[in-house]
């Protein structure tokens, strides 16, 4: 896709502010949402939710800056926003309830240790993702998230009141529209700020409507300020090992993350920079840890946003990563960002999750369709949507088994990989396949040249009747 600007590139302060509010709205309802989720579950007191939350909301800022923009060999330098990850909620809580709030950060802070040294491998593991995996790695992410969004988009979670009610489908499909309508048609900064006009306009009906709710803002505290190892830290040999798997996962998810975030602003992504990548990961979670939060990853919806705006800029989202910072300075600003209505969410991020898969289909499309390839596409995918839409299909297997093979994007990205290592590539089938595609391209060419003559013939006609006219 041609981009509006590069990963290098700086717009306009005025315009980059925009671009980057875009990015802050799209991601911070998921990075307040893991805290409030854990927090509730273990039973914290309401000021030390807001410990959690005013945490998570800094660390996203300060570690998203840093992933843009880069500090010596921490950071991938690429458009990655960063926050709370929903692979570390069910451990967390596990340990939570178990040995209490202290041990998930002890276990978190040494657990962060599995990704700051499995950065230094990233070389070796990057070779395993030819584009048949890293496409079937980056359609998993896409299939796997976009439940989320039409739930947002229906009203919350099934079960809830008001769920799949029409008040809620319109208000999403007006967002829906709205951003498709400007990402197209739109021109300049209206297409670049499709998804935040869409979602202000959203925002504005659902105000008329009355179904904002403000309470959020009243309670939230003008101003604070995070604090050293504020819930304190405690070890244990279950919690650690727990939460060690489930940074294996968070390398997996993020690595995916990082494949998808490459082919979307045409930048070749070496081993190095993953390293550089996963690096600031393991070490944001490690802050996190000392700072009162969940750990972290790389936010797969913001890779959809780039998709679909073509604004690739480094700068902007590192613009991003400073507004957090404020937002968590200053809760309530977090707070307003919480009130926006779900659905309001849900019609902008059908178009965010979606996009990634376009993009896993187009990594796809570069690769011969040999029935070699087309095997591993198929059973890897079919094993992340299996454990993504029957998660009970893993009620037999031990704890440790179910936090890797829970994650669809894990689960598949890991029989993909297993496949491509152990699947033996036939000669004759690339050969053959090439050929089509070269033949399949000549035809091409030759209709869109036919149909380019043809064009030009009736405007060629045209042309005379209107001079005879004249």
């Amino acid at each position: 896709m041609k981009l509006l600007y590069k990963i290098e590139d700086k717009p306009p302060m005025g315009v980059s502010i925009v671009l980057a509010l875009q990015h802050m709205l799209a991601a911070m309802g998921a990075i307040v949402a893991v805290p409030l989720v854990v927090g509730s579950a273990i039973g914290m007191a309401t000021d030390e939710m807001v410990i959690l939350v005013n945490a998570a909301l800094m660390v996203s800022g300060l570690v998203t800056i840093i992933q843009c923009k880069g500090a010596g060999p921490v950071g991938i330098r690429l458009p990655v926003v960063m926050g709370t990850s929903f692979t570390f909620v069910a451990i967390s809580i596990s340990i939570g309830l178990e040995s209490g709030v202290s041990a998930i950060f002890g276990s978190a802070l040494i657990g962060s240790l599995v990704m700051i040294i499995g950065s230094r491998f990233m070389p070796q593991i990057r070779k395993l993702f030819p584009p048949v995996v890293s496409g079937t790695v980056v359609l998993l992410i896409g299939l796997t998230i976009l439940p989320v969004a039409v739930d947002w988009f229906a009203g919350g979670f099934v079960g809830q009141e008001g769920y799949g009610d029409y008040n809620n489908l319109l208000l999403g499909l007006l967002v829906l529209v709205v951003v498709i309508v400007l990402s197209q048609l739109g021109k300049g900064i209206v297409s670049a700020a499709a998804i935040v006009i869409g979602m202000f306009v959203g925002y504005l009906v659902a105000i008329i409507l009355g179904i904002v709710d403000f309470s959020p803002v009243g309670s939230a505290p003008v101003f604070a300020l995070p604090s050293l190892l504020p819930f304190g830290l405690s070890f244990t040999i279950s919690g650690i090992i727990g939460m060690s798997i489930a940074y294996l996962v968070t390398i997996m998810e993020s690595t995916g993350d990082f494949l998808a975030l490459s082919d979307a602003t045409n930048t070749k992504l070496t081993g190095s920079k993953l390293s550089k990548g996963i690096l600031c990961d393991g070490l944001g979670s490690a802050l996190a840890s000392t700072l009162g939060t969940t750990p972290f990853s790389s936010f797969s919806q913001n890779v959809g946003i780039v998709s679909i705006t073509g604004v690739a800029s480094r700068h902007v989202v590192a613009l991003t990563g400073l507004i957090m910072v404020f937002a968590g300075l200053f809760p309530k600003i977090g707070a307003l960002v919480v009130t926006i209505p779900s659905p309001v969410l849900g019609g902008a991020g059908l178009v965010m999750f979606a996009m990634i898969i376009s993009a896993g289909i187009g990594i796809l499309a570069r690769i011969n369709f040999t029935k070699r390839n087309m095997m591993i596409i198929a059973v890897g995918v079919a094993f992340g949507m299996a454990v993504t839409f029957r998660p009970e299909i893993l009620h037999s297997f031990p704890d440790s088994i179910r936090v890797i093979f829970s994650s669809g994007i894990t689960a598949g990205s890991l029989v993909a990989l297993l496949l491509n290592l152990v699947l033996r590539v036939s000669r004759s089938d690339e050969v053959q396949c090439t050929a089509e595609k070269r033949e399949s391209l000549k035809e091409q060419i030759e209709e869109s040249e036919a149909d380019n003559l043809s064009e030009a013939d009736n405007l060629s006609e045209l042309d005379e009747k209107t001079n005879y006219n004249n």
